[in-house]
């Protein structure tokens, strides 16, 4: 039985409730929903199915990762960075003279701070009703107990092993050994339906909910990061670790036929989602037939991104203003270079995926959480801090060499980022949280289930199930194996270098994504995405 053919797509209902969690992993959703069950909120139990997806998808995020999230919280719109900076001690000039043409994706030289224990302690303390290490409890047990792996994880621990088997040379770099150590069992990855149990886990979680975290950053753990880096030539230091905490940042938004789209300031490329919809803005989508929306999206997207990926950094290093970015004179000027019968070819970028999770949750009091968390590429750098389960990111590798760029590596300096929630309003309440994880999938997903939500009236699951498309440089479009083969052709037809994925390989490669919605009377409706693992957890 092939458990990862999916040609018939199965039909998912939208589903309702007055507390909703929904994720990439049934059994992170259910972790949230027993801690809404205790009397916790959305936040506590937002913080929960993120504890929970550390042990039961840890092929996507980690301990070691960074977080962003955007809460409504009593009828308020707060956002928070928890994304780390480059070490204080990186030397630049050493990478330099390695005459590299790009951070490494794997190895020390791209771990930054991980900042996801600091913002669990931080939107607990703030928000939650809950004590932290209550809310971690779930996650605890599964951890210590054993969970059985779901089909998208097991595919993505082995495809993990090997690219860590390769970075290793075969496991001669002795600092990978930790991950081997950690994250296989009698030399294997978990096969589909085995029972996993991460020991190491167990142990940190428990430490960081007794600690609020401070163990990590002020404490033993600190301690253990700083020794490993020293023992194997890494920057990452203890101080630097000391002087991390995330920062509460203000939303950027714009309005989009009636409904104000929310993202996260920069170092995030969430900016790309509106800068994109401030486009599309200037045409009335209704005259456009299905396959003039689709260009017209993709080419929005396209313009968008040339402007992000060569303005956005670290938002104290930004020379170029959020305003000028999102200025709708300014996207009038974008809009006009849109040609209804050519596809354009902007600055040439080629885009490469990554692995993250996003979760949304909502709870009876109305509250609503969007929130996001990755180690960036599968387990991140491939360093494991020994018998502690923690893998650190490998964020860095987003870090520019060219000097002229706003994002060069630094020290002490946050990198481009790609994880990001979304937040949408209506009337100037609380209308949807959700996101769609992927790397530089992510802005390309955000707009297209915005637009189904908004342009097309879906419901929340028929606007995550709907084919979708992703860019990937020049006039080069990947689509879904079931999209319309006629839009396809016409999108031939118009100059885009059109190539479809076949259904084995559509697994995550065009974003996993979740939807909470909250309609007219207060209650809300949920769906989500049925290329994972995903599932919704109600009561």
């Amino acid at each position: 039985m092939d458990f990862y053919d999916n040609t018939y797509s199965s039909k998912r209902n939208v589903v309702f409730g007055k507390n909703i969690v929904s994720t990439s992993n049934i059994l992170a959703s259910q972790a949230g929903i027993e801690i809404l069950k205790k009397g916790g909120n959305a936040i506590d139990a937002a913080i929960a199915t993120a504890a929970a997806l550390t042990v039961v998808e840890p092929t996507s995020n980690g301990l070691g990762g960074d977080a962003f999230a955007i809460i409504n919280f009593e009828n308020n719109l707060y956002a928070i960075n928890g994304s780390g900076f480059s070490p204080k001690n990186l030397d630049v000039n050493k990478i330099l003279s390695l005459n590299l043409d790009s951070i490494p994706t794997y190895g020390l030289l791209p771990i930054t701070v991980g900042g996801i224990p600091a913002v669990w302690a931080t939107l607990i303390k703030k928000f939650g009703r809950l004590k932290l290490i209550d809310v971690l409890e779930p996650a605890i047990k599964y951890a210590e107990e054993g969970y059985a792996i779901q089909p998208q994880s097991a595919l993505d621990w082995k495809e993990a092993y090997n690219i860590y088997l390769k970075e290793s040379d075969n496991l001669k770099k002795e600092e990978f050994r930790y991950w081997f150590d950690t994250f296989t069992f009698n030399g294997q990855t978990p096969k589909l339906g085995e029972i996993v149990r991460l020991p190491y886990h167990a142990k940190t979680l428990y430490d960081i909910g007794k600690t609020n975290a401070e163990c990590i950053y002020r404490g033993e753990y600190a301690e253990n990061i700083d020794a490993f880096m020293k023992k194997y030539g890494g920057y990452l230091s203890k101080e630097d670790l000391n002087e991390y905490y995330p920062e509460f940042v203000t939303p950027i938004s714009t309005n989009y036929n009636g409904y104000d789209i929310y993202e996260i300031p920069p170092n995030g490329h969430g900016i790309t989602v509106l800068m994109a919809l401030n486009i599309l803005s200037n045409f009335d989508l209704t005259d456009l037939n299905e396959l003039e929306k689709v260009h017209y999206k993709i080419e929005a997207l396209k313009l968008a991104f040339a402007d992000t990926k060569k303005y956005v950094a670290d938002i104290y290093h930004m020379r170029t203003s959020i305003e000028e970015m999102l200025s709708k004179e300014y996207a009038k000027k974008r809009a006009s270079l849109i040609n209804r019968n050519n596809a354009l070819e902007p600055i040439n970028h080629i885009f490469s995926s990554g692995d993250t999770v996003y979760l949304a949750t909502s709870d009876s009091y109305g509250n609503m959480v969007s929130y996001i968390q990755s180690n960036y590429c599968a387990f991140g750098s491939g360093m494991v801090i020994p018998d502690t389960g923690i893998a650190l990111q490998n964020r860095g590798a987003n870090f520019s060499l060219d000097i002229n760029s706003d994002n060069f590596i630094a020290p002490y300096k946050k990198p481009y980022h790609t994880i990001i929630p979304a937040f949408i309003c209506k009337n100037s309440k609380p209308y949807a949280a959700l996101g769609v994880m992927g790397a530089f999938m992510q802005p390309q997903g955000h707009l297209q289930v915005i637009s189904n939500l908004i342009d097309y009236n879906l419901n929340p699951q028929a606007s995550l199930d709907k084919p979708r498309w992703q860019w990937v440089g020049d006039k080069n479009i990947e689509l879904e194996y079931n999209f319309n083969d006629d839009i396809v052709a016409g999108l031939s037809s118009l100059g885009h270098n059109v190539s479809k994925k076949n259904h084995i390989t559509n697994f995550g490669y065009f974003g996993r994504g979740q939807i909470i919605l909250k309609n007219d009377n207060d209650v809300y409706l949920a769906g989500c995405d049925g290329r994972t693992d995903s599932g919704i957890a109600v009561y």
